[in-house]
């Protein structure tokens, strides 16, 4: 299996216990549409249930690599050519003239550009597999048309067969950044996040888990909000068609109660399921129940 990133270590418990209820979640609607030229549309659209809509249009566009490299002629000397490398040199010598040239080769680029009903204009260009493998490199860059204002990002993901490690650093504000690595072995998860400003020369959050994940159940403790909130996860895939699992969380700075979250997924048929959840708050002794049934139609 893949090493997971920090921020899923207990995903599996945590889409079990939080997805497809309505009364906790906002409302999604997404349509996806795709050129002849290759360029995808995709319009998304969100309702909260204190009444805030948001929608945006999107329009991406990705530039395979090409491999084409330019074609010289006439006396040419050159050196072999290593077509691993994006870069390569060549030299050019005629009666005369001597030349040595440089070609890039195409490394393919994703430009995702949206708009959204907030008036926010987003661009994101990404290149994957091209700096070094397994790293995926991401500019992503906001202008507000009304405020005159512009933000800036950038995003490294880096993937081994054994670690997962991201870093996203906020160039204007700040700047700060937010890194986070796991390192995985056997099942073992172990991961750890910080986030640090520049400007204040200060580690402003850390948290920190450990998990253990197989096909059929996973489980895992993490520490957040400066080791001061501890939550423990599990996760079971009982068969093809049953799932369940349960999240205790505590909050050291609240006092000693802890929260219980119990969950659990029947599929009915290849295109309905149901899902129950039960939820042991930390206020007394309330609890409540919820039930939901879908069917996805073809």
């Amino acid at each position: 299996m893949s090493i997971p990133a920090f921020s899923d270590i207990a995903k599996s418990s945590n889409d079990l216990l939080t997805k497809d209820f309505y009364h906790t979640a906002s409302s999604n609607l997404e349509i996806k549409s795709k050129a002849p030229n290759g360029v995808s549309f995709n319009v998304k659209g969100k309702s909260t249930h204190d009444g805030n809509t948001a929608g945006s249009i999107e329009a991406k566009y990705k530039d395979d690599p090409s491999g084409t490299f330019f074609n010289h002629l006439l006396f040419l000397i050159r050196s072999p050519i290593d077509r691993s490398s994006n870069i390569s040199y060549q030299a050019l010598l005629r009666p005369g003239q001597a030349s040595l040239l440089m070609f890039y080769r195409r490394a393919g680029l994703t430009l995702t550009q949206a708009w959204t009903t907030a008036n926010v204009l987003d661009t994101k260009i990404e290149v994957e597999n091209q700096l070094a493998k397994g790293l995926k490199a991401e500019l992503l860059t906001q202008y507000l048309p009304k405020s005159n204002t512009y933000g800036a990002k950038t995003n490294l993901y880096f993937k081994q067969p054994n670690f997962h490690g991201r870093a996203f650093f906020d160039l204007f504000k700040g700047p700060t950044a937010t890194i986070d690595a796991v390192l995985g072995h056997e099942g073992f998860l172990v991961g750890a996040e910080a986030g640090y400003d520049v400007q204040k020369a200060a580690i402003t959050r850390y948290s920190a888990a450990i998990g253990y994940t197989v096909p059929q159940y996973s489980a895992a403790i993490t520490a957040t909000n400066n080791l001061s909130v501890f939550a423990a996860s599990y996760y079971h895939k009982v068969n093809s068609d049953v799932e369940a699992g349960a999240k205790a969380t505590w909050d050291s700075k609240a006092g000693d109660k802890v929260g219980l979250e119990v969950a659990s997924k029947w599929r009915l048929d290849p295109t309905s399921f149901a899902k129950a959840r039960r939820s042991y708050f930390k206020t007394g002794s309330i609890s409540r129940l919820t039930w939901v049934l879908q069917n996805r139609l073809r």
